[in-house]
């Protein structure tokens, strides 16, 4: 089998979405009567704080995320969800990160979506942005139902490093299998990633990644702005 020449790794969430879709879930859940509406606004609000500040603690938060998926069959919860890609998630795809994608697909790269967001949340949303691998939080199931619990290392800051080379290594592959390797994200708790890869790129990013990829020197792009997608690709050396 011929190795790919060059790895994209892409964040999703304010990345390849314009928004969350660990919120997007809790909101359909919420209006969906799931989940008590005042105690998940306000958790939510913390957490997000927490992760603002580069402090969530990533256990607290799936225990808290992952706890309503334990709670319901999993027929019940693949229904819902294919209302909540259409209700929420499709509206917050992004055209030019589409195009992004595209591209990269198009030059044979290998893909693959990197996220803390839990795999039964995200693998629709990699599936429909055309990507077949997917290294995501993996929430626990027995006989068929969720735990609530989340298995193996949650895909996180550092997380994110250790996932992506087990999986790599799974395929036979390392880092060192490709002459580029590339990252998009926009938090700066994704910097450990950002770091490993050879072509890190800032994506509509926060004030903190900001900064450090001015002075790092790394592209900084908008996939929302009117920025038409062939010139971010020059941009960013995306040619081929």
């Amino acid at each position: 089998m011929h190795t790919p020449s060059q790895l994209a790794l892409f964040d999703l969430d304010n990345t390849l979405l314009s928004g969350d879709s660990d919120f997007e879930w809790a909101q359909f859940l919420i209006k969906k009567g799931v989940v008590d509406p005042e105690l998940q606004a306000a958790k939510n609000a913390q957490f997000y704080a927490d992760y603002k500040a580069g402090t969530l603690d990533i256990h607290a938060f799936l225990d808290f995320q992952l706890a309503p998926l334990a709670r319901h069959p999993r027929a019940q919860l693949d229904a819902w969800h294919h209302e909540f890609m259409s209700d929420h998630i499709s509206p917050i795809m992004l055209t030019k990160a589409r195009a992004l994608v595209d591209r990269h697909l198009e030059l044979g790269h290998l893909c693959a979506i990197v996220t803390a967001t839990n795999a039964f949340v995200t693998g629709a949303i990699a599936r429909d942005f055309g990507m077949t691998h997917l290294i995501a939080t993996i929430p626990g199931c027995q006989n068929g139902q969720f735990t609530g619990k989340p298995v193996g290392t949650p895909s996180f800051q550092n997380g994110k490093i250790t996932r992506v080379e087990a999986w790599l290594e799974s395929l036979g592959l390392w880092q060192g299998s490709f002459a580029e390797c590339w990252f998009y994200s926009d938090s700066h708790n994704d910097l450990p990633l950002l770091a490993w890869s050879t072509r890190p790129v800032a994506v509509d990013a926060d004030d903190t990644l900001t900064a450090k990829a001015r002075a790092a020197c790394w592209p900084i792009i908008s996939l929302r702005d009117e920025t038409p997608a062939t010139e971010i690709f020059k941009k960013i050396g995306l040619t081929g």
